[in-house]
């Protein structure tokens, strides 16, 4: 890292830490959907790692680099779902216990996976970082955070990496927003090595935190964000998420909750992937015409997650 900034370096290091222990998935093509978009279009398709999304990558490269001491004193974070399945698997794998702050309103199948990974559930209806910082001061825990740390966000970037050697002739990647985590190690991994691949960022519009941080020059705090996307619901976007975006993004565009039902219905019926909505967000974008392509011709989507509960998939079809 350099001046705050992800390396090439990074990535690969990153690449290594979590070898053997990450799924490396794949990227699938699909000729109907793209030819519905005027596009040669591929998916890549973290629904099928491990835990169900992307967040195990930067998990494991954040707890490869903890010391024996830090670990044993047990781990926190917040999160609606992804992240907290995330840790808990990955805090069993290297003998660390962990406590996960989650809205009351998360879905119930992400809270059960949490517990069945090992991980202690705290559901609170209050501002879910400033409960975590009660955590750590009362039991001395060591913060994971969900997104804005740059070794969680150099393990994203592995997947980065693997579109390149899937789909090198790649000229664009359309990628999910929450608090920026994701799109920030991708457009970061792809940039260092491909600089004229277009990367675009999709946030709900209910839940657009880093548009709103990219006009302010700062984070901004939203509350209780809500939309039917739950895995991109970031209460904001983090600083360093932030910094990585202005500096290797294209373009972030929202789409409206509508846009993303739709485009998870097509991904189920013609590309026979069943992510959760958030994971479809990125179809959604070029769907609806929001994402800007510029002529580019080879896009990858990326597929963040596929954790879906049966209520929501019930009431979106």
């Amino acid at each position: 890292m350099r001046d705050g900034l992800l390396e090439l370096t990074d990535f690969h290091e990153a690449r290594l830490n979590i070898d053997g222990r990450v799924h490396r998935t794949p990227t699938i093509g699909s000729t109907l959907v793209g030819r519905r978009c005027g596009l040669r279009l591929a998916f890549k398709a973290e629904l099928f790692q491990k835990t169900g999304s992307f967040k195990i990558r930067g998990v494991l490269n954040k707890l490869q680099s903890l010391p024996p001491h830090e670990l044993a004193r047990g781990l926190v974070s917040m999160s609606a779902g992804n992240h907290a399945a995330a840790l808990s698997y990955g805090a069993s794998i290297v003998g660390a216990s962990s406590t996960i702050v989650m809205p009351t309103r998360a879905v119930p199948s992400k809270i059960e996976a949490t517990r069945d990974y090992g991980g202690e559930v705290v559901l609170t209806d209050r501002d879910l970082m400033e409960v975590v910082g009660e955590l750590q001061a009362e039991r001395g825990l060591t913060l994971v955070h969900p997104f804005d740390d740059l070794l969680i966000m150099a393990g994203h970037g592995t997947i980065g990496l693997e579109i390149l050697e899937d789909v090198p002739d790649v000229e664009a990647v359309v990628v999910p927003i929450g608090g920026g985590g994701l799109i920030s190690g991708i457009g970061t991994a792809i940039k260092r090595l491909r600089p004229e691949v277009r990367i675009i960022g999709v946030e709900p519009t209910a839940a657009d935190a880093m548009t709103q941080a990219l006009a302010h020059g700062s984070p901004v705090q939203l509350g209780h964000p809500s939309t039917v996307a739950d895995g991109l619901a970031a209460p904001f976007a983090g600083v360093h998420t932030l910094r990585h975006v202005r500096e290797f993004v294209d373009q972030v565009v929202r789409v409206e909750d509508r846009a993303i039902i739709d485009a998870l219905k097509l991904i189920m019926t013609r590309v026979k992937l069943a992510p959760e909505p958030s994971g479809a967000a990125a179809l959604a974008a070029i769907l609806s015409g929001a994402a800007d392509l510029e002529g580019a011709q080879r896009v990858v989507c990326v597929v963040s997650g596929g954790n879906i509960d049966s209520a929501t998939l019930a009431a979106i079809l």
